[in-house]
């Protein structure tokens, strides 16, 4: 499915196999489930490129904490895009 719970489930399968995603799913449903019955809110699903998108976030920011704590700094091998990415922040 096109679903964050989908994507959730195809990520943990990936890196811990199909058993242990059943249970992990399993265990965010019940979490997400137990959210809506206490605090009376509708679930709103973001989607799975929203979550890829997040999740490809955190790898980027926990890499650059892990190269900042090394002394190191990471430089991308990719030239800009666009030009907004080619000018310096004016702030």
């Amino acid at each position: 499915s096109k679903s964050a719970l989908g994507w959730y489930y195809r990520h943990m399968r990936a890196r811990f196999g199909p058993a242990i995603a059943n249970v992990a799913t399993a265990h965010k449903l019940a979490r997400i489930v137990y959210a809506m019955l206490t605090t009376r809110q509708p679930y709103h699903d973001v989607g799975a490129e929203a979550s890829e998108i997040d999740y490809q976030k955190r790898q980027l920011h926990n890499l650059e904490e892990k190269a900042r704590k090394l002394g190191l700094s990471l430089v991308p091998l990719s030239a800009p895009t666009s030009i907004a990415e080619m000018q310096p922040n004016a702030t």
